[in-house]
């Protein structure tokens, strides 16, 4: 309890912890705004067009708002230690060192996974009350038959953070860490869209943005991601993305000098 308690006084003392929860709820109204100029421009439209007119799901789109942002935050909790020294105040106290990432894994993933959560909901909700019946009805689904894909979407942010996390534990470096981040998250995916099947939907469906309607078992209306993994898999792949790192920047952690 003292090293989670050490950890969340570390983490709400840096100025850019708040900045980074901001701009990671900012994503509901970001979604709110996109859903109020869809909604006037499908009124605006003609009947043909309005019959026509479709729209994603929005809050599967601001995601990338707060997790990057909580990506970021993970990041942050173990190389600003390594850029002030404070590393070595920590693995002092701790010389077994693996329960100082733990008690940052810890900390960071409930802070990462609240803020997903109010996030995902608070877009979606927004977004189903300002679109109502337009579109086809895209927000009319029941609210009960989105939520597995909304509470998965909400937890790829708390993946991110872990990833951050570990990868700032692997590189030390906090512009290696976040390059990697954004580069493993977004840039490898549009690299996979352009591949030929089967290897398109094969590595498309391991892309995380890919594993949540995989998880609830929701297909794609139309993505660049693929939907060949079955629930269990597309499960244990999401984890992998958060343990690997962090077990290995653990090993790495305990392995070398601070």
């Amino acid at each position: 309890m003292n090293m989670l308690s050490s950890e969340w006084l570390k983490i709400r003392s840096v100025r850019s912890t708040g900045l980074l929860l901001l701009l990671s709820l900012g994503a509901i109204l970001l979604g709110a705004a996109i859903a109020w100029m869809a909604a006037g421009m499908y009124d605006d439209a003609t009947p043909a067009k309005r019959a026509t007119a479709s729209i994603a799901e929005l809050e599967e789109v601001v995601i990338i708002v707060p997790q990057l942002c909580m990506g970021i935050l993970g990041v942050l909790a173990i190389t600003s230690e390594y850029a002030t020294g404070v590393i070595r105040t920590s693995l002092t106290a701790v010389p077994r060192r693996w329960p100082v990432l733990a008690a940052k894994a810890a900390v960071v993933g409930a802070i990462s996974l609240l803020t997903g959560s109010v996030a995902i909901f608070g877009t979606y909700f927004l977004a189903r009350q300002v679109i109502g019946d337009r579109f086809s009805g895209t927000y009319l689904t029941p609210f009960l038959d989105r939520l597995p894909t909304l509470a998965a979407t909400g937890l790829t942010v708390c993946v991110f953070a872990l990833l951050g996390l570990g990868l700032g534990a692997l590189t030390r470096s906090t512009a290696g860490a976040v390059a990697v981040l954004v580069g493993l998250a977004y840039v490898i995916p549009m690299f996979v869209g352009k591949l030929p099947s089967p290897w398109k939907d094969w590595l498309g469906s391991m892309m995380i943005s890919a594993l949540p309607r995989q998880i609830s078992g929701v297909p794609f209306k139309s993505s660049v991601y693929g939907s060949s993994l079955p629930p269990a898999a597309a499960v244990a792949v999401l984890a992998a993305y958060a343990l690997v790192p962090v077990l290995a920047g653990t090993w790495l952690l305990r392995h070398r000098d601070a």
